[in-house]
């Protein structure tokens, strides 16, 4: 019998704070909303959206906004994430956030990329961002 790779069960509360995330959203430049919802192994849960300016495309995006705030609350491990957006696309994290989602993983991170129907992919961490710079290079 072949093991077949096991579905991401998948954590109802986060994908609703990434979806509401997504709602709240500032976008009026791209008119592209992402909501993302994180929590930490000891259980606390953040989330962020994305949030344009006039000096578009600088702003912030949702995945880094959930992680100022685990930040801030002084959690420094991201457990599994949830990253929502619209389209026909996967909408991944861009360059800037994984090596962001990196800083604060491990290696059984996983990062579910969403749509408002559910999971469409779930992604360890080395899946993400192979061959990754890490917090321990610099030691």
């Amino acid at each position: 019998m072949v093991n077949e790779p096991k579905e991401p069960t998948m954590n109802m509360s986060l994908f609703e704070m990434a979806k509401s995330s997504m709602g709240k959203a500032y976008a009026p430049y791209s008119k592209f909303f992402v909501g993302a919802a994180l929590v930490t192994p000891n259980g606390k849960t953040f989330a962020g959206c994305n949030v344009e300016n006039a000096a578009y495309p600088e702003g912030v995006c949702a995945e880094a906004g959930a992680i100022s705030a685990m930040v801030l609350d002084g959690e420094t491990k991201i457990q599994e994430i949830y990253v929502m957006g619209q389209g026909d696309a996967l909408v991944t994290p861009c360059g800037g956030c994984r090596q962001k989602i990196r800083e604060f993983s491990t290696p059984d991170t996983q990062i579910h990329v969403c749509d408002s129907e559910g999971i469409r992919k779930t992604l360890s961490m080395e899946e993400l961002l192979p061959f990754s710079f890490g917090p321990e290079n610099l030691g």
